[in-house]
């Protein structure tokens, strides 16, 4: 027994003490803390985060009803109003009937005096509808003359609006050009639909379409003076707008 205590004590002999041992714990146990709290300090987020869009989803919570929707007094939308205020489609789409029907009867009355506000818009509603009817008149004559019409109309625009630019100080837009001849074209629509019922090849259906080409250019150089403010050049405008009504003429009499 006394050898194998002997062999015990010797074994287990060292110069490690128990303050050392302490310390050792003691620092470990401050570095185990030490890395615990930075561990909780990251994982935690900060309070004023979540303070913040607490206050963000509170602001912002949803307080009507079902199909009764009701909007918070801190939102400004555009649409609170409702479309009572709202412009009517016709108008947001630039089409107005009592200028439409304005410009038609001013055409059809030659004499008289045309009103240069109105007469300057860029409305392309009538003239539109004026070649359309040009061209199915023509078809219920067997006359196919779409292409011609249109081609005819963008050539003669261009020419127009060239011309009246040297002409006049203030200027004109292709626009306005457009507008004017194409409700000039009214005349010549019923030149057309008079094609249909009976022959303009000869002398009464000749004279017919002199009367149509002269009414045509009339009322457009009348229109074109008016909004252009150019007093005393009525003939010279009317002269290159009879030169292209007499093509449509000659489209409806041949």
């Amino acid at each position: 027994m006394s050898n194998f205590d002997q062999f015990h004590l010797d074994f287990y002999q060292s110069n490690y003490t128990i303050d050392d041992q302490e310390e050792g714990y003691s620092s470990y146990g401050s570095n185990e803390s030490l890395y615990g709290s930075k561990k909780s300090q990251t994982d935690q987020p900060p309070a004023s985060g979540f303070a913040s869009s607490e206050m963000l989803l509170s602001s912002q919570s949803y307080t009507g009803q079902i199909l009764q929707p009701t909007c918070s007094p801190n939102t400004h939308l555009g649409y609170v109003d409702g479309f009572d205020e709202e412009p009517p489609l016709l108008e947001e789409l630039g089409i107005n009937f009592e200028h439409i029907w304005q410009k038609t009867l001013t055409v059809l009355n030659p004499m008289k005096p045309a009103d240069g506000s109105i007469m300057n818009e860029t409305d392309l509603t009538g003239p539109m509808i004026f070649c359309l009817a040009l061209g199915a008149t023509l078809l219920l004559a067997g006359k196919v003359h779409f292409g011609y019409v249109y081609g005819m109309s963008a050539i003669g625009c261009l020419a127009m609006h060239a011309l009246l630019n040297l002409m006049s100080v203030p200027g004109v837009s292709h626009g306005c050009v457009a507008s004017v001849l194409g409700y000039c074209l009214l005349p010549m629509v019923i030149l057309s639909s008079s094609a249909v019922v009976f022959s303009l090849q000869g002398i009464p259906g000749t004279l017919l379409a002199l009367l149509i080409i002269g009414w045509c250019s009339l009322s457009a150089s009348k229109i074109f003076t008016s909004a252009l403010a150019m007093e005393g050049q009525q003939l010279l405008i009317a002269y290159p707008c009879a030169l292209l009504y007499g093509l449509f003429a000659l489209l409806t009499v041949f």
